[in-house]
């Protein structure tokens, strides 16, 4: 028998519901495609403006470690090898390097081409290698940020001599320095293991990055424990009435209020009532924890209720209580849920600014923490202090910091969508 056709009439509105299926799904893989191409975008831009801050400028000078000037002791401790005049040194091994240079505005040019951070090199160098005083060693040190820039094209050659940093004879100076080799873009550690800088070549993200491990980990020892232990008395203990349906609403109701309005809270609430330090992890970490409690506690009873019910029936009937049946049963299968929904909650802590802004998070910090009592700053927050910075260097440092943060957040993210892959469990 052949299918039955139906009316002219029925087969036109059967096509015309055809066809808009058919535009819907194109719809949806058209908004599928542009919102992929502008992440693409996104990240193409910050790679493409953000790789060069990896590398950094690196000048090769032949330095003499003169023993009076750099141990003025002559006992070789630290404290006599901190109280050595290092920039005499460097102008020395300049001077060495450039012996024609003798007009003294020209010898100023000529040391601006270290960083100012280059002295503080050499000291930390001596005090590792004791052995190299009074000796000549090729040393590879920080150049300047212009002339860093000037390395890497950021500054076009081809300008006039008024509107660049780069003077014509330092431009000699440093033609002569790459044509010896003595002048090349190398690997920048000191983004990686240095703190916050006045000067963009020394300034680096591991103040940044450790003040961010320390307050996630306070985040997470605060919101963790009393999301799970809510999730769990709503869904598995609580009478239901209008007192639960009041407490339902009212983290549902949090989870969408703005982060900066916690901010406000923590600020009132830790600095002002309990003086607890500022801009510490501990304070950042106890804000965002009050921030991401209502996703975690939704998080874990959708997976609380994601839990067959006969689970529950199977392990009253052989006798369990109501807590063992929680307990041995019931988290143990949603744990997948709960870790995936801790870790997204998480990954959005990682990449707040404005609730720290709001505890003094916001400041200055050269040193890097020891403590969650130690003042200190996150990546968020260091990404945000060097974008408003005016010195052209930090601009590369500023989308260096974000690849490193997106690193970071897509890390997180695929981490909780392997395990959740891995180990979730379907009924």
């Amino acid at each position: 028998m052949s299918p039955l056709k139906g009316t002219p009439a029925q087969q036109k509105h059967l096509a015309k519901r055809h066809a808009a299926s058919r535009r819907f799904r194109w719809y949806g893989i058209a908004g599928l495609g542009i919102a992929l191409s502008t992440l693409l975008l996104l990240l193409a831009t910050m790679t493409f403006k953000g790789y060069t801050a990896f590398f950094q400028a690196r000048i090769q000078l032949t330095i003499p470690f003169e023993k009076p000037l750099l141990d003025p002791d002559g006992n070789l401790s630290q404290d006599s090898l901190g109280r050595g005049d290092y920039r005499a040194v460097l102008k020395n091994a300049l001077n060495h390097a450039f012996p024609e240079v003798n007009n003294r505005n020209d010898k100023l040019k000529l040391n601006k081409l270290l960083s100012d951070g280059a002295p503080s090199q050499l000291q930390t160098l001596l005090k590792d290698h004791p052995e190299w005083l009074s000796t000549s060693q090729e040393i590879w040190l920080s150049a300047s940020d212009d002339v860093d820039m000037w390395v890497k094209g950021v500054v076009p050659r081809d300008l006039p001599e008024q509107a660049r940093h780069i003077s014509d004879k330092q431009a000699q100076w440093l033609a002569s320095l790459e044509e010896n080799g003595r002048l090349q873009l190398r690997f920048n550690s000191p983004f990686f293991l240095n703190g916050d800088s006045r000067n963009p070549e020394m300034a680096g993200i591991l103040g940044a990055i450790k003040g961010s491990v320390l307050t996630l980990l306070i985040t997470f020892l605060v919101s963790f424990p009393l999301g799970v232990a809510t999730a769990v008395y709503l869904e598995e203990f609580v009478v239901k009435g209008r007192w639960s349906d009041f407490v339902e609403v009212n983290i549902n109701n949090l989870a969408a209020v703005p982060s900066i309005v916690f901010g406000l809270l923590g600020l009132a609430l830790y600095l002002n009532l309990l003086h607890l330090p500022r801009s510490a992890p501990l304070v950042g970490g106890l804000t965002l924890a009050m921030m991401t409690l209502p996703t975690l506690v939704i998080a874990t009873r959708a997976s609380l209720k994601s839990v067959p019910e006969a689970i529950r029936d199977g392990a009253r009937a052989l006798g369990a209580s109501p807590l063992q049946v929680v307990l041995h049963h019931v988290l143990p299968l949603a744990a997948p849920g709960m870790l995936t929904g801790t870790i997204i909650s998480m990954a959005r802590a990682l990449g707040e600014t404005a609730p720290l802004l709001m505890i003094g998070m916001v400041a200055f910090i050269m040193d890097i923490p020891g403590s969650v009592t130690d003042p200190a700053t996150v990546l968020p927050v260091q990404i945000f202090l060097w974008a408003d910075s005016p010195e052209r260097a930090f601009l590369e440092k500023t989308a260096g910091a974000t690849l490193v943060l997106l690193i970071f957040l897509i890390t997180m993210n695929a981490l909780a969508v392997y395990i959740r892959n891995r180990v979730e469990r379907r009924w």
